[in-house]
This record gives structure tokens, sequence and C-alpha cells, in this order.
């Protein structure tokens, strides 16, 4: 379309607003002002703003996975499992977004990330509070990465009090238990601070659930949206450690942790184990 073609597309719509100089805009609400000049780079090299809003964009999707898991999460507590259904079923819409960042950080070469590495410091995606805050809405709690947070006491009590909260899965081993399940009182009463393992009468539930898919359609429907969930996550991390390795290789990383190495061993845990068990047993 040319721009005669598109002033004149303009001049017929005549309710379009225009004048703003009392009202809020577009970017007033978005506040894209603070927003499109935090990408701030420490270097001149070109690829670092790649690198910058890559991480914001990842941090921005988080914020929301985070949103929805925690309003899940209260939602089951509640049971109002319908309610659930919705907010989990948008986190894997988020984490299918989520995943394709690494398809366009995989752009940046290893000469590219050399040209600005040293800028970042010991800053690494390891200290990111948002993704300790989805492992523990998830219900993965590991006690020294807290240690990370201690010098900002907002941000340290936030985690602390996710960390010591039930997790997505226990409210839902809860909800099994309302309905009638005889799950182990161990399990109902653990602290939550520890990170779960799995537990036979959770098991056996889940498969009653399973095998009589009619009778317990709302918690099988729950089961499932877990197993989406926890089948987007690995895939993120899948994809996480696949580029680290492309454009780092095996060095350590930034933050000092093992890099490849230790994306690697996250791998193996899963979230809701019980649910992964079953498969071979129904």
């Amino acid at each position: 379309m040319s721009e005669h073609d598109t002033n004149e597309t303009f001049k017929t719509e005549k309710n379009i607003h225009t004048n703003f100089r009392e009202k809020m805009t577009y970017g007033d609400y978005l506040q894209l002002d603070r927003l499109l000049t935090s990408q701030i780079r420490m270097s001149d090299h070109h690829d670092e703003m790649l690198f910058i809003i890559i991480h914001h964009v990842s941090e921005l999707w988080l914020k929301l996975i985070i949103h929805e898991i925690q309003a899940a999460i209260e939602a089951i507590e509640r049971n109002e499992l319908q309610t659930s259904f919705k907010m989990l079923a948008r986190v894997s819409k988020i984490q299918s977004q989520i995943i394709q960042t690494w398809d366009v950080l995989s752009t940046l070469t290893p000469s590219e990330y050399m040209g600005f590495r040293d800028k970042l410091g010991n800053a690494s995606g390891f200290q990111s509070y948002q993704y300790r805050l989805v492992e523990f809405v998830l219900g993965y709690k590991t006690p020294h990465i807290l240690k990370i947070y201690e010098k900002n006491e907002e941000l340290f009590e936030i985690l602390d009090k996710a960390y010591h909260r039930p997790g997505l899965y226990d409210v839902t081993i809860q909800a099994l238990s309302r309905a009638g399940f005889p799950i182990n009182p161990e399990v109902l009463q653990r602290d939550f601070s520890k990170t779960y393992e799995k537990d036979d009468t959770v098991e056996q539930a889940w498969l009653a659930v399973y095998q009589n898919v009619d009778k317990h359609w709302d918690l099988y429907e729950l089961a499932e949206k877990l197993v989406d969930i926890e089948d987007w996550f690995q895939q993120w991390r899948f994809r996480h450690m696949k580029t680290v390795e492309r454009i780092i290789g095996h060095k350590i990383g930034t933050g000092g942790s093992s890099g490849v190495g230790y994306l690697k061993k996250v791998l193996d845990h899963y979230f809701f184990p019980e649910l992964w068990e079953i498969r071979t047993k129904i």
C-alpha cells in the first residue's frame, strides 16, 4: 500500500482519536518510555542488544507464568478446578513462546558473544529470581538458591514466602485427598520447603483417576494440564542447554555454575513424578 493509500484510508476513519494532550496514549498505558529505554548495553558490540532483549522478553513471560500459576494454585485450593484449567492452559501456551526465544538467541555465534561476554561480570541467568519463583511454585525447592538474594530484603521475602508455601503439585495432591483418595498423611502435612518426593499413595490415586476417567474427569483434566506444563518445561530446559552449548561450549558460566554440565543435570528432575510413572502401568 502506498503512502497516498494509507493517508486516504486514515481519512475515512472519522472516529480515530488524534488529540492526546489530555488523554492517555498507548505508550502511556504500557509505559513504553521505561520499557524501551531499559536495554542498556555495557559494550559497543552490535549483538549485545539481542542478548539483552531476549532476556527481557523471557523475564516478562516468566512474570506472566508466575501470575497464572499462583492464581491456579489459589483456585485449586478453593476446589475450583475448572477455573484453574484456563490458567494452566495459558501457562503452556506461554511456555511455547519462551522456548522459541532460544531459537532467536542461537543466532548469536561464539565469536559474537565473546565480543561482550566479559562485560557481564558475574551476572547470569542462573540468578534470575523469577525463574526461581517458577521452580518454587512448581515445587522444586533448593535452599542454597535463597542465599543469592539475601542482599535484597524485599526480594528475599518474596522468594522465602514462596519457598515455604505449597506448590502447584502440593495443592493438587490435596485435591486428590478431598476427592476421597487415601493419601499418606505425611505427604499432606509435609514441610513444603522440601522438594517433593514421590509417594505410593499418590501414585495409586492417579492410577485410579486414569483408569476411571469418566468418574474423575476434573482430576484427570488437571493431571493432563500438569503433564503439559512439565513437558514444555523440560523442552525449555533442553533448548536452554543446547543453546548454551552451541554458544559457549563447556565453559564455566558467568555466574560460576558448570554451565552445560549443570543444565544437563536438571533435565533429570521431575516436578510431578507419579504422573509420569503411571504411564508405564496403565
